[in-house]
């Protein structure tokens, strides 16, 4: 598809304005080349890669810069901007990301968790909704382009709802509590750690765990600035290895990885464990097989899902037109798969 003029130019006027509001550092040793990433506080062997400073210990000849995201939708813009080298985002706003009018120039080097038990709509106490089907007419709050808005979608057309008769309001996760707290919105579709704290005051609808059983899962994927990973192989490398170290944590000692969680995310570690058991986290072999990334050469399943979600996203008018699946395959990195694992413990 040709974008035309306009259009481009309004999309770079919306990235500029966003990019202002992103306050990403380019502080440290001047003399060492600079690692940008940008991560997300749900829970996830990011934080634990972050918490531990095990990037910073495999690349010591490079400044790392984390900085803070509210949503995909936002890392997205930073890509844009290449403000940023590596993000943890959402397969629906990947899908976006990789679709007109945006065609950012990434590639998915990772799959940080399937969504589980850790995304769901949920509904306040007092509004008398009791299913999905109830939310017509209703205000329901999620953040735009993300996987639980991909996924509120997906459950409306699941219960027959017309997105149309919802009114459907763009708020990131604290945003979307603090109008949960005040009374102005009926339902939100959200992730941890703010999704616990509208179960305390409300019942759940659906879960994106049940949505994956029906076929539309979402995915948290790790992304590369594709020039970046053409010019520094090796650190796309050191950075898979220490994420697949983190998965790997999560499954052989479980309290130090809630500990690391608990650090970054601001709670208690008992109620971090209980946080990272509501998601869904591969083991690296289950990565670098075809039901997931893929090995060097064929991509796996992966690339497939993202058009999927590509479909939806353009049935759903959020985006203009599908690229094709050698679009999406071009999009995974597999380089070294499944090799680049071996020595990771």
């Amino acid at each position: 598809m040709k974008i035309r003029p306009h259009l481009l130019l309004a999309v770079i006027a919306v990235v500029l304005a966003a990019v202002t509001g992103c306050s990403v550092s380019n502080s440290g040793d001047s003399s060492k080349p600079t690692i940008r990433l940008a991560y997300q506080s749900f829970p996830s062997g990011d934080l634990i890669v972050k918490n531990n400073h095990w990037l910073e210990e495999a690349l010591p000849d490079y400044n790392i810069v984390w900085t803070k995201f509210d949503s995909g939708a936002d890392i997205n813009t930073a890509f844009i901007a290449k403000k940023v080298d590596f993000g943890a985002i959402g397969s629906s706003p990947v899908a976006r990301g990789l679709s007109d009018p945006l065609r950012i120039g990434y590639k998915v080097a990772f799959v940080l968790d399937v969504a589980g038990d850790n995304e769901a709509l949920v509904a306040r106490n007092g509004t008398g909704i009791e299913s999905v089907a109830d939310l017509k007419g209703k205000r329901v709050a999620t953040a735009f382009a993300s996987t639980a808005h991909y996924s509120l979608l997906a459950a409306l057309a699941q219960a027959h709802v017309d997105p149309k008769s919802v009114d459907i309001i763009d708020l990131q996760p604290q945003a979307s509590l603090a109008a949960w707290q005040r009374g102005d919105v009926d339902a939100v579709y959200t992730w941890l750690p703010t999704l616990d704290e509208l179960r305390k005051t409300g019942k759940q609808l659906i879960s994106s765990r049940q949505l994956a059983t029906d076929g539309k899962p979402t995915l948290d994927l790790g992304v590369v600035r594709s020039d970046f990973a053409a010019k520094n192989p090796k650190v796309v490398d050191a950075w898979r290895q220490v994420q697949a170290r983190a998965l790997n944590l999560i499954k052989s000692d479980p309290a130090a990885a809630a500990k690391a969680v608990a650090a970054q995310i601001g709670t208690t570690e008992a109620d971090a464990a209980a946080q990272l058991s509501q998601g869904i986290f591969l083991t690296p072999a289950q990565i670098a097989s075809p039901e997931w990334l893929g090995t060097q050469g064929p991509p796996g399943n992966v690339a497939h899902n993202l058009r999927a979600a590509a479909e939806f996203l353009k049935e759903q008018n959020q985006i203009p037109s599908v690229p094709s699946q050698a679009d999406f395959d071009a999009a995974i990195y597999t380089e070294g798969l499944p090799g680049v694992f071996d020595d990771v413990h």
